[in-house]
């Protein structure tokens, strides 16, 4: 993982987080305990695993709503399992888990154990389905479209009086503007020192923030450029006036989701695949922040919000 690999990786494994589970729709205060009943899948039913984050209860919501539509199977999903991919990827090898939802570079990464330097998307993205399909009996089915990864986001104020676009763009204002961002991002070489290396910014003023106001400091006027992720839910609000800016010198590694099957799954159960691969190219950047602010801000439930996405998009009978 090039510059955000232990970040992400904290932030996808949901470090410090409950193993939350339960069927689809079921309570997220049981600790999960066990992954699974056994070695193998059971008969007539697909299991699905989940990391402990939003986006990734809504995408296993959305592939069990395909599942059932599209096969007679029944579905089982786990929500929320502590560790995400690191006790993920080893149930999925002992047949607890027939799928779950995973980012490119973190199988590149973290399983794979590969540097993701100077490697094109496209180059990744087959590599792994060669690797996964050859150690592990298993592929990667399709990309859902969106990109999980770091950017950086400006008040929309600020973006329009500078004209900012592009990340490059800030070098010739951030002199006059305050970077607020939580004390790792700061701190660590390959976060906010890396970013001005790469870009040869310097702030007027840089200010330790609580990663969860980051977003109210924007709106306030208390800072002018924060960190993010481009699916955070905040950026999902419309009424927030900010502005993404393009990685136009590409310093962050992209996190792309894609469906992660076992290949004797997909020959147990006839018809799966096809299933998965209609989340093909489903989901924007934007679209997927959307879905995390329905659940994460509005408190609505990620089946439903599911469901009705996969309504719109016209790949689920209402």
């Amino acid at each position: 993982m090039k510059k955000r690999n232990l970040w992400m990786a904290a932030a996808l494994a949901g470090a410090a987080v409950l193993a939350l589970t339960g069927c689809s729709g079921g309570s997220r205060e049981e600790t999960a305990q066990e992954t699974g009943a056994g070695t193998e899948t059971e008969t007539g039913v697909v299991r699905i695993a989940t990391k402990p984050m939003t986006e990734q209860y809504i995408l296993g919501e959305m592939l069990g709503a395909l599942i059932r539509q599209e096969t007679d199977y029944d579905v089982e999903i786990t929500k929320g399992i502590g560790g995400g991919t690191s006790n993920i990827q080893p149930a999925m090898e002992k047949g607890e888990f027939d799928l779950y939802p995973e980012y490119t570079s973190s199988g590149w990464v973290l399983v794979l154990g590969h540097s993701a330097e100077g490697m094109s998307d496209e180059e990744m993205f087959e590599a792994l389905k060669a690797e996964y399909e050859e150690k592990y009996g298993m592929t990667w089915l399709g990309l859902y479209g969106f990109n999980n990864t770091y950017t950086v986001v400006v008040r929309g104020s600020v973006a329009d009086e500078y004209g900012l676009e592009k990340t490059s763009d800030l070098a010739a204002a951030a002199g006059s503007l305050t970077f607020g961002g939580n004390p790792d991002y700061l701190e660590r070489e390959d976060g906010f020192p890396a970013l001005c290396q790469t870009y040869g910014l310097e702030f007027g003023k840089v200010a330790d923030i609580d990663i969860g106001l980051k977003y109210q400091a924007l709106a306030s006027g208390d800072i002018d450029v924060t960190n993010a992720y481009t699916t955070d839910a905040q950026l999902g609000n419309e009424s927030m006036d900010v502005k993404v800016l393009e990685d136009d010198k590409h310093l962050q590694v992209n996190y792309f989701c894609s469906t992660v099957a076992r290949q004797d799954s997909l020959e147990k159960f006839p018809g799966l695949e096809e299933a998965l691969m209609k989340m093909d190219g489903i989901l924007s950047d934007g679209e997927m922040a959307k879905l995390n602010y329905q659940v994460e801000v509005e408190g609505r439930d990620e089946q439903e919000v599911a469901r009705e996405f996969l309504a719109q998009k016209g790949l689920l009978e209402e």
